[in-house]
């Protein structure tokens, strides 16, 4: 019977995934299924994290709205507002969305209604309602409605204050352009804003983007006095804005990016976008590092910056430097009249020595809880040397390959922005150190010019010089790490669940495990939408074959993620990567997401692909509302802080994309090219800090190269620096998909071989192939199994062991 039961169990799958590969699900299904809605009371800690994310970055008093203002809301979105951007990272079916308009009517704000209803038709006529577009072609914004004189005119004498929206959507596999209605305001919105602001003396922006766009224009109105950044942020997005235009949740979001005056300000503009490699030459200097080091007066609104309906003052006492650490302690009192948090941003101000320095680098920070008025929290931080320290990657200290303290002051500033002037403490070094010797990875195989930094005086000189190629060879190290093989022994009736009980070793496991049973391990069920999990997943991997379900192997069931969870059942919309990044709040992030752990718990969902965490290296990136920020710190920080959330209940999280997946524009080619220090203070900084605080038991490696060797074969980005430098022992899965490749180090293995060498240990969702339906083997893990510097036995057991960890922290 139990035979019969598996026999029938199979065919149901094979049919069940044909169907869904095809996306021929009855619609009877996706009805159900969409009718189904697990909440936990979240909906209250996403209206929270979206307000404290919003950034007011201009007020002059017209915020937050008094009870005898008369409000004229213009701009479609306060209807149509985008809520999340588009793919794999916004694409969650919410039980329902919140806009601006419908939230404000909640409240005690008086509206003119005669416009609102007069945008209601408007966007109600079928050739006006938002085509969504498809697959990497959605809207990047939504045709705005044209204003007339009269009525912006007649608006003006209904209300004393007016509400301007304008909304943007970022997406997947796309970047955003240099055009109107992207990255630049649409005629139409030029228009519109400026019949509004020649008619109102008090006007309220509203930006309703998930991504930082061209901001010069508030520098033309003077009646434009106040400015929120409402990000997008899911479900309860209008919401969310409304309690900040109200009053009822005092602001408190800070920037995670800069926003400059032009996009040929930002450093990375001359070098993004380009279809075969990108070269970063603006090196460390990513961001603020960049301006404030040589253009501040570039700068619209600086990294960290916002404003509160209240005021803060901070004072910093008991500066200590001993045993390699610096600590200090932060009193912060609200002087205002409102409650409100603050964020205290710490900054080190290093010497310029050999390597040259950023005028400022975020080194800690701490979110105040909600602070009455005259009430006072001390704040206190301790920050390691190797927190303060820089990476000589050519050995201009004397001490290449390391993490090195140059000789010189050290001074921390506290404060509330990239600004801050007040002084915690400095300490001087006398003598130039090492902090940490480490191995050259991802050398240099193309060269380019970086920017440097040279100090005259006061002023910071840019200059550029020409990188060396690096000198590295893997093939050696490699064959000096290959792992000692256990051996087949034969299928002993060992079930996993003797593993988990103590009973015998998961080495002794493994060697029951003959090769195919080994290969299998190393790739996914084969399409997304496996037949094992939750309708709408995005692929299994772990227990996909019938002889691995039989040694008690579970299939673990993946999902898409960042902004909630993206399967076929209503799930929450929780507020956009950038948006939680400029909460600054990492209490808040984990409790948001252990809400989240409690719906993958519901859903039986093993891992979810997420937290999102490349740097914004340029305002452009399609992808920048997945992810935090231009820092790694903060990136690291939130990270870490969605992390444990995540993983409270027992599932994984999946920080991604590791590394350098910066842009999307021919994304699976596309070759980063960076100096090895860029690479390692900026792009791996942030994983490091969510690898060491919060140990995720899943990493996504990302589509691109790297110094021309793609992410989900490279030995150096996976083994050197992940495993042995960071300690990682989990589990690594490529993106969805990967290129194929000869191993250059050893020419006999390609492709899925080249990958498990690397320690890359699951293909996703488990084809080469993405057209292809079901699993179709390509052979080439195994086909050198055995041979003179092929695959070895011992390889293949070192992924299952990684695996196999990761399911066994699954068994209950």
């Amino acid at each position: 019977m139990s035979q019969l039961k598996k026999k029938i169990s199979k065919l149901i799958r094979e049919a069940t995934e044909i169907l869904n590969a095809s996306g021929s699900l009855s619609q009877e299904m996706n009805s159900a299924a969409d009718n189904e809605y697990y909440n936990d009371n979240i909906a209250p800690l996403i209206r929270k994290s979206g307000a404290e994310g919003c950034v007011l970055l201009k007020n002059e008093g017209t915020l937050p709205l008094k009870s005898d203002d008369v409000v004229s809301v213009f701009g479609r979105c306060q209807i149509n507002w985008f809520c999340v951007g588009y793919g794999s990272g916004g694409d969650v079916q919410a039980p329902y969305k919140v806009n601006l308009l419908e939230a404000l009517r909640k409240t005690d704000v008086k509206l003119n209604e005669k416009l609102a209803g007069y945008y209601e038709k408007w966007c109600s006529v079928p050739k006006n309602v938002p085509d969504e577009g498809f697959w990497g072609h959605w809207p990047m914004c939504y045709d705005e409605m044209p204003l007339s004189a009269a009525m912006v005119s007649y608006a003006a004498i209904e209300s004393n204050k007016a509400i301007f929206v304008i909304g943007r959507a970022s997406g997947e596999d796309r970047e955003n352009k240099l055009t109107k209605g992207s990255y630049y305001l649409t005629d139409v919105e030029e228009k519109n804003l400026r019949l509004v602001c020649d008619r109102f003396k008090e006007v309220v922006v509203i930006m309703d983007c998930g991504n930082v766009i061209d901001m010069s224009w508030v520098e033309k109105y003077d009646s434009i006095t106040a400015v929120l950044y409402a990000w997008q942020c899911g479900q309860e997005s209008g919401n969310s804005a409304a309690d900040i235009l109200t009053g009822r949740i005092n602001p408190s979001g800070k920037l995670s990016d800069t926003i400059a005056r032009y996009y040929d300000d930002y450093p990375s503009a001359a070098n993004f976008g380009k279809l075969r490699f990108n070269n970063y030459a603006e090196d460390i200097y990513v961001g603020y590092r960049y301006f404030e080091t040589f253009a501040k007066e570039e700068v619209l609104y600086p990294f960290g910056f916002g404003l509160s309906y209240t005021e803060f003052s901070f004072k910093s006492h008991d500066f200590i430097y001993a045993d390699g650490k610096i600590g200090f302690s932060v009193d912060v009192t609200n002087i205002g009249s409102v409650s409100g948090k603050e964020t205290v941003q710490v900054y080190v101000s290093a010497p310029q020595g050999k390597l040259g320095k950023a005028a400022r680098s975020l080194v800690a920070f701490e979110k105040t809880k909600l602070l009455e008025p005259g009430e006072t929290q001390t704040v206190d931080f301790e920050i390691s040397e190797y927190e303060i320290s820089s990476y000589d990657d050519e050995g201009k200290t004397g001490y290449q390959s390391c993490y090195v303290l140059e000789k010189g002051n050290y001074v921390f500033y506290v404060g509330a922005s990239v600004r801050a002037d007040k002084t915690a403490g400095s300490i001087s070094v006398d003598k130039t150190k090492r902090i940490q010797r480490l191995e050259e990875v991802c050398s240099v195989a193309d060269p380019f010019k970086r920017l440097v930094a040279f100090q005259n005086g006061k002023r910071f000189i840019p200059a550029y010089e020409m990188l060396k190629k690096g000198k590295r060879s893997l093939h050696e190290r490699i064959l000096d790490n290959i792992p000692h093989q256990i051996g087949y022994k034969g299928d002993m009736g060992y079930k996993l669940s003797d593993v988990k009980s103590g009973r015998i070793s998961l080495d002794e496991f493994i060697s029951q495990l003959g090769s195919e049973e080994l290969e299998a391990l190393t790739r996914g069920h084969g399409t997304m939408q496996s037949s094992y999990g939750v309708i709408g997943n995005a692929g299994a991997f772990g227990g996909i074959t019938d002889k691995l379900t039989d040694f008690g192997v579970s299939a673990m069931i993946t999902t898409d993620g960042p902004s909630g969870i993206r399967i076929k059942h209503h799930t929450s919309l929780i507020p956009c990567g950038t948006a939680l990044g400029c909460t600054w709040n990492k209490e808040l992030v984990s409790e948001l997401f252990e809400k989240i752990a409690a719906e993958l718990e519901y859903h039986k969902i093993d891992v979810l692909l997420s937290p999102g965490m490349n740097i914004h290296r340029n305002p452009l990136c399609g992808r920048n509302f997945e992810y935090y920020s231009e820092d790694p710190v903060l990136s690291g920080e939130i990270a870490a802080a969605a992390v444990k959330g995540i993983q409270s209940r027992g599932a994984s999280a999946c920080p991604k994309h590791f590394a350098c997946n910066n842009q999307e524009v021919n994304r699976n080619r596309n070759d980063s090219r960076v100096s090895e220090r860029a690479l390692r203070e900026i792009y791996l900084k942030g994983f490091e800090i969510v690898v060491k605080k919060a140990k995720p038991m899943n990493i996504m490696t990302s589509y691109n190269k790297i110094n021309g060797v793609w992410s989900h074969y490279n030995y150096d980005l996976v083994t050197t620096v992940l495993r042995d430098e960071w300690g990682y022992e989990g589990n690594v899965i490529t993106d969805w998909w990967m290129r194929k490749a000869v191993s250059p180090e050893f020419p006999q293995i390609r492709d899925n071989a080249y990958r498990v060498r690397a320690q890359v240990d699951v293909l996703m969702p488990g084809n080469m192939n993405r057209n292809a339906k079901g699993y179709v083997s390509d052979g080439t893990l195994l086909e050198t199994l055995g041979s003179f510097c092929g695959i070895t036995r011992a390889e293949l057991e070192r992924t299952a062991r990684n695996v196999l960890s990761f399911v066994l922290k699954r068994m209950n």
